[in-house]
């Protein structure tokens, strides 16, 4: 199956987003999150080391949005554990965390009686997202997730800053990172949860879509289509080559074939087909968690992952609701993944 078919169920769920106000960079932002009294919300720019020097141009200073707990202001001795969630494709860190209400989740986790600092970081870039991979072309997001961002909030805040004090959630694209990014640099979180994850199994190609995917002109991105434009950006992500402007990208053709090395270096990127290298890596943490709706299009790939933890005797909570890619990720933010975070991150 190629990538414009591949891709489909993929697109097909993302593309649910395209009909919300949160969707994309050109449709409507959603409403301003509300703030209740007592949070706090922040957003410095965070520089990324890691993403200096990328080919696609893409902002090394990154917008971070930062949710501090009621306490945090009035009790000045006292440390918190630190949530990084992870947004989707063609959507920036500021809409998600006001279409997800990031503050209000953070204010009901407090009243329920466990305080959090929530980080979402911006990693949208030029082809609409940056796969949390580590590619020359669009800078190593990975390192820059794991890394930079800890780092930076890390020394200006008042952290539990130890791996016991952090944990990783994202949604679609940020569910796809919060498996790569986890199972990368294991020893900087303790537990993770991955809602609705895009992208898990490898991806093949026909000559016939890879063709399709090569003749897109690069000024014309955004007008390709929500899946072409995802295939891009996995593209240039997973398989960049320095020495091929203007996407620096090797495409998966080859002398009129398919190229088995760039469909390798997909592969390579799966999170699927990276578990079975990074059971070690996955048995350490605390906790894991995935879901996924049961009208989401991406439900056969999370499932699949949920089956292939459990092939290797990898512990984890596994959860089908009601819903489709994007009908309930806000109430099940608040209502399941930090209480989950609540169980098992270290507290003062």
């Amino acid at each position: 199956m190629g990538m414009l078919k591949s891709l489909t169920a993929t697109a097909a769920a993302l593309l649910a987003l395209t009909v919300t106000p949160a969707a994309a960079q050109n449709i409507k932002a959603p409403a301003p999150a509300v703030v209740p009294a007592g949070i706090t919300v922040e957003n410095p720019k965070v520089h990324g080391a890691s993403l200096e020097g990328n080919l696609e141009g893409n902002a090394v200073d990154r917008e971070v949005m930062v949710v501090l707990p009621p306490s945090y202001k009035t009790n000045p001795n006292k440390r918190y554990p630190v949530v990084y969630y992870l947004h989707g494709f063609a959507i920036d860190g500021r809409n998600f965390y006001d279409f997800m209400k990031v503050p209000e989740a953070v204010a009901k986790s407090a009243a329920a009686g466990t305080e959090f600092i929530v980080v979402v970081p911006d990693t949208l870039t030029k082809m609409g997202g940056s796969m949390y991979s580590n590619s020359v072309t669009t800078g190593d997001f990975r390192e820059f997730i794991a890394k930079d961002l800890v780092q930076y909030i890390d020394s200006h805040y008042r952290t539990i800053a130890t791996r016991g004090g952090r944990g990783l959630a994202g949604h679609s694209m940020g569910g796809y990172g919060t498996w790569v990014v986890g199972m990368t640099y294991p020893e900087v979180f303790d537990s993770i949860w991955a809602q609705s994850a895009c992208c898990v199994s490898p991806r093949t190609e026909t000559v016939e879509s890879a063709t399709a995917m090569a003749a897109v002109p690069y000024d014309k991105v955004d007008g390709s289509g929500f899946g072409m434009r995802a295939g891009l950006a996995s593209a240039v992500a997973w398989a960049p080559n320095p020495q091929n402007p203007p996407y620096f990208v090797d495409f998966p053709l080859k002398d009129g074939a398919v190229d088995p090395l760039v469909i390798a270096k997909w592969a390579n990127n799966s999170p699927l087909a990276m578990v079975a290298a990074h059971v070690d890596a996955l048995k350490s943490f605390d906790a894991i968690g995935a879901d996924v709706g049961d009208k989401d299009g991406l439900i056969t790939d999370d499932t699949a992952i949920h089956q292939e933890l459990e092939k290797f005797g990898i512990a984890h909570d596994w959860a089908v609701y009601e819903g489709d890619h994007v009908s309930k990720i806000g109430q099940r933010f608040a209502d399941v993944v930090l209480p989950f975070f609540a169980k098992h991150l270290d507290k003062q």
